[in-house]
């Protein structure tokens, strides 16, 4: 009975040093999840917002034309700011989904994926038009005949991936001053699709980031040509 009691303490003792160790994983996850919420809910004040704190899968769904929110299971919106700036409506909200995968022996792990996804209302429907950084996958699928539209600025070909079906609007999009401003940023994807004007982030934003990424958000919208919309 002794030699049993000895061999079985140190798994339990490993046992409730795991739980420990979820629980207090756990629990500064609820920390900085409360602290996150709060600090968008300043920001909406701040700005005259609305905010929306809980998980919304209908708010998704409304927004499901643009890329990644139709990706994967379990898509919500969550920390949601709503309001107008000069007449224009704005959200800036965090977005989640899931997928699965299996390893060899058929256990399934889920992977969560979090966006932060900045909106802006367009008075006039566009045809669906993305911007990105060029990155090593979009090379390859150029070198295998993918289409990616070409500029006269050789550097901003280089650097940005764009595709649309519509040649004539991604070339009034991104004119000359819309151009030199995209090569002086970094990590922006862009998306236009009907009346919506969309700034894509991959992973959460630090909060400091939201408000200048709102200013970003009205900055493209304003190098927008005046003509497109008349």
């Amino acid at each position: 009975m002794i030699l049993l009691s000895i061999s079985v303490e140190p798994q339990i003792l490993l046992f409730i040093g795991f739980i420990i160790l979820v629980g207090v994983i756990a629990y500064f996850g609820h920390l900085q999840a409360k602290k996150r919420r709060e600090a968008f809910e300043r920001i909406a004040s701040d700005l005259g917002f609305r905010f929306y704190p809980q998980k919304d899968s209908s708010f998704a769904r409304r927004y499901g034309f643009l890329e990644n929110m139709d990706d994967g299971s379990r898509r919500y919106v969550f920390n949601r700011i709503s309001g107008e700036i000069e007449g224009q409506g704005v959200h800036v909200f965090d977005y989640h989904y899931e997928t699965y995968s299996r390893d060899s022996k058929g256990r399934r792990s889920t992977h969560h994926h979090y966006f932060s996804i900045f909106t802006l209302s367009l008075p006039v429907s566009f045809p669906e038009l993305n911007i990105e950084r060029e990155g090593f996958f979009s090379k390859i699928g150029q070198a295998l005949g993918f289409d990616d539209i070409d500029f006269e600025s050789l550097e901003f070909s280089k650097r940005y991936k764009v595709k649309s079906r519509d040649k004539k609007f991604a070339y009034d999009f991104c004119n000359a001053q819309m151009i030199d401003y995209l090569l002086g940023q970094q990590d922006l994807i862009i998306e236009v699709d009907g009346n919506t004007l969309a700034l894509t982030f991959r992973g959460k934003l630090s909060i400091e980031a939201i408000r200048p990424n709102i200013n970003r958000l009205l900055k493209i919208r304003s190098l927008m040509p005046n003509y497109l919309f008349e």
